[in-house]
């Protein structure tokens, strides 16, 4: 599922594809898509990316010009337009030509040239989703990697916040206070602090303040203090325990790998998976946590762990909007859909319980016997009641009267 670093990417490659090309005409949606219509048509406008935790803003600002025909456009025409996008667990964008258009395109914008080129919103699972004049999800929390001061103090100023009490690895997926950690990050950034995945969130981020330490140069005036060396080890040592700086600097690491990491399109992984040290990596373990996510890691799991994490969890039905990202609307939505899916294992629960009538289990052979024993039975019992008839006075009188009628013929 693309996270934080792959969207960044995403809207790089949209303002480099797109640098200098003018779009035209209307914005084309695909028949099996259900997310909105797009309202805007242009006789010539550019597009901009950008990005910000796990949303991609294009803006589509039209070209001025003196001519009469542009002149003519509407004004609705005339005002730019921006459209943001939730990849959810598979989308991407594409510049091709139109030949070559990728199958699950479902947004298209067409360059005004010849041959025409195509920008897609590619979503072969169709879990993302786009929002004509839309704007950052106010759920969201500052962006891990370029609102880093932003994202330190919401965090710190916030850790009486319920979402605080879950365990580190479910709070990481929080977008309200995480925007950009996904489910491969988390467990890179608690594998290189040793970090439990199942500790109390605040037990960890208690003793962080709401600006870095190394940055403000704290780190530099202990150097001051002490011999160069220790110093060093002491500045290394502060820096690897600041889970805050972590989750700005690791999404930053796979930004500087330059699109050698997530890519629904590409089959090879080698440079990613080489830069991975425990997400699906042999030798770690893995764990469901309380939302259904696997969680990889190292040594102990920690003590808010699931208590049988290796019973199946009931199947739900995946939402198109459920990707994932724990903002404060999904989790209301998440608690119903929750409660309803557990009132129908309580109900699957007792009818297993209820006991069935035993059928017979006695074998074939015994059944084939018992009816053998049956019919000898009968017929014992019908030669019984002949030969008693014959011994009967009636018997002996119906017999004399046959041969006394024979006698007389």
């Amino acid at each position: 599922m693309p996270e934080g670093p792959e969207l960044h990417l995403a809207s790089l490659y949209v303002n480099k594809m797109c640098n200098g090309v003018v779009f035209t005409g209307a914005v084309r949606k695909s028949e099996v898509s259900k997310s909105p219509e797009v309202p805007f048509t242009c006789e010539a406008y550019r597009i901009t990316a950008a990005s910000r935790g796990k949303e991609v803003k294009l803006t589509l600002t039209p070209v001025k010009s003196e001519g009469p025909e542009q002149a003519a456009q509407t004004e609705q025409a005339d005002l730019p337009m921006d459209i943001v996008f939730r990849f959810g667990m598979s989308g991407y964008f594409r510049f091709t030509t139109d030949d070559e258009l990728p199958k699950h395109s479902h947004l298209r914008f067409y360059s005004k040239e010849t041959p025409c080129r195509v920008l897609s919103f590619v979503d072969t699972r169709r879990f993302g989703s786009w929002q004509p004049n839309g704007t950052w999800q106010p759920d969201r929390g500052p962006c891990i990697m370029f609102e880093y001061k932003s994202f330190r103090e919401n965090v710190v100023s916030h850790l009486s916040d319920r979402a605080f009490d879950r365990p580190i690895c479910e709070t990481l997926l929080n977008q309200k206070y995480f925007n950009g950690i996904g489910n491969y990050l988390r467990a890179e950034i608690l594998f290189r602090l040793n970090i439990p995945p199942f500790v109390p969130a605040r037990t960890v981020l208690e003793g962080l303040g709401s600006e870095d330490s190394c940055e403000s140069g704290d780190c530099v005036k202990k150097e001051n203090k002490k011999s160069p060396d220790r110093a060093k080890k002491q500045v290394v040592k502060e820096e690897a325990a600041d889970l805050l700086r972590l989750c700005h600097t690791v999404p930053l690491e796979v930004v500087n790998q330059g699109g050698k990491g997530y890519d629904p399109e590409k089959a090879d992984y080698t440079d990613f998976k080489a830069w991975l040290q425990c997400y699906y990596v042999e030798g770690m373990k893995s764990i469901r946590d309380h939302n259904g996510r696997t969680m990889w890691f190292n040594g102990d799991p920690g003590p808010m762990a699931p208590k049988d994490p290796k019973s199946p969890k009931a199947k739900r039905k995946v939402k198109k909007e459920d990707d994932h990202d724990y903002t404060q609307k999904k989790k209301v939505a998440k608690s119903r859909s929750e409660s309803t899916t557990k009132k129908k294992v309580v109900k699957q629960e007792t009818a297993a319980k209820t006991p069935k009538k035993e059928k017979d289990a006695r074998p074939q052979e015994a059944r084939i016997k018992k009816e053998k024993a049956q019919s000898v039975k009968v017929k014992r019992e019908a030669t019984e009641m002949a030969r008693s008839r014959k011994s009967s006075p009636a018997g002996v009188l119906r017999r004399s009267c046959r041969s006394t009628r024979q006698n007389s013929k």
